[in-house]
C-alpha cells in the first residue's frame, strides 16, 4: 500500500529521510507533491512540509524573529504538529496591522542579542536554546515536549543550556517550561513517542524511560521495569517490511515469556484520544506487577 507524502511527512514530526519516503510513496507521488508544492526537498536529501519560506517572509513583513514551532522547523527538529500558520516574534508593545496577525502567529517579547540567531539560510530566527523555551512556556505539554526531545536529540544544546535560557524570561509559563525541559530526553526516537510518553508522565505511579535495551531481546520504546510494562508506539512505517515485522513480532513474543507485559498503541489514539491512553495506562497501574484484572465500563470496551 502507498502512503500520501504530506500523511507520512504528517506523522513523522514533518520531515523524512528522501529513501524512506521514496520507499513508502513512490517516486511518482513523491515528484508530484514537490512539483505542486506540497512538500519540499531540503538539504542532505530530506523532505519537509512548506512553512519554512513563508515564515521568514512573515517575520521580515513585522519586523520580527522566526520563532517557536516555526523555528523548530527551521532548526530541522521534529514537531507533533507543524503549526496551521508561520509563527514569529516581536517586541513588546509593537503594532502588528490586523491584516498581518492574520496570516500569522504573532508573539510579543523582548528578545535580547544573544537569544537571536542570523543564519544565510534561514535568516534572523531564535537561537536553538531559546526555541525550544518558548516552546515549552506556549505550547500543550506533550508539543512541547516533542521539540525538547527533538532538540536534544541533535545534539546541539543540552538541558542546563536551556535551564539557563529560561532564567531571563518572564515569568509566564516557567512552571511548566521548568517541566518539560526536566521531563525531556535525547534517547527519544520521535515524536510519536514522545507524545505518548507525555501521557504517561501523567499518570501517578507510572515511571517510564525511553528506548530501554532489554538483554537478549532488543530495544523498546518506553518501558516501566518495576511494573515490567512496556509501551510501544507502533507506527506503520516499520512495519513495511516483512523482515521487520517478523522481527517486532518474535520480540514482542520474547517480552511475554520473560514476564513483560507489552502494550501497543497507534498513531490516532496517542495523537486524537490522549484521554483514552491515559485511563488505559492508569488501569494498568492498577493492575501492578502481580497483573490483577481491572473492570472496565461498557463505553470503554468499544474500540
Amino acid at each position: 500500500m502507498a502512503w500520501e507524502p504530506v500523511e507520512v511527512l504528517l506523522r513523522c514530526g514533518g520531515i523524512v529521510d528522501g529513501t524512506r519516503l521514496l520507499e513508502l510513496c513512490g517516486r511518482r507521488a513523491v515528484w508530484l507533491a514537490v512539483r505542486e508544492g506540497r512538500v519540499v526537498r531540503a538539504v542532505r536529501n530530506r523532505y519537509v512540509l512548506p512553512g519554512g519560506d513563508e515564515a521568514i517572509a512573515a517575520a521580515a513583513q513585522v519586523y520580527g524573529v522566526v520563532s517557536h514551532l516555526s523555528a523548530a522547523q527551521l532548526w530541522g527538529w521534529q514537531v507533533r504538529r507543524p503549526p496551521d500558520l508561520p509563527q514569529v516574534s516581536v517586541r513588546a508593545h509593537s503594532h502588528v496591522p490586523a491584516v498581518r496577525r492574520a496570516a500569522m502567529t504573532v508573539f510579543w517579547q523582548d528578545l535580547p542579542p544573544e537569544h537571536r540567531a542570523h543564519t544565510a539560510r534561514q535568516g534572523l530566527l531564535t537561537t536553538r536554546a531559546r526555541t525550544v523555551v518558548d516552546c515549552a512556556r506556549a505550547l500543550p505539554f506533550a508539543d512541547a515536549l516533542s521539540v525538547a526531545d527533538s532538540a536534544l536529540r541533535e545534539g546541539k544544546v543540552t538541558c542546563d543550556e536551556l535551564l539557563d535560557v529560561l532564567t531571563s524570561t518572564s515569568r509566564i509559563g516557567k512552571p511548566q517550561a521548568r517541566r518539560v525541559i526536566e521531563s525531556a530526553d535525547p534517547c527519544a526516537a520521535n515524536p510519536f513517542e514522545s507524545s505518548l510518553r507525555a501521557i504517561a508522565l501523567k499518570v501517578p505511579g507510572l515511571e517510564v524511560e525511553p528506548q530501554v535495551l532489554m538483554q537478549w531481546i532488543g530495544r523498546v520504546d518506553l518501558a516501566d521495569p518495576h511494573l515490567r510494562l512496556v509501551l510501544e508506539a507502533d507506527s506503520y512505517r516499520w512495519h513495511g517490511d516483512a523482515g521487520v515485522f517478523r522481527y517486532d513480532i518474535r520480540r514482542h513474543a520474547a517480552l511475554v515469556r520473560a514476564g513483560w507485559t507489552v502494550v501497543r498503541f497507534c498513531w490516532e489514539d496517542v495523537m486524537a484520544k490522549p484521554e483514552y491512553v491515559q485511563q488505559l495506562l492508569a488501569d494498568l497501574v492498577v493492575r501492578g506487577p502481580d497483573r490483577r484484572p481491572v473492570r472496565v465500563s461498557a463505553r470503554d470496551r468499544r474500540l
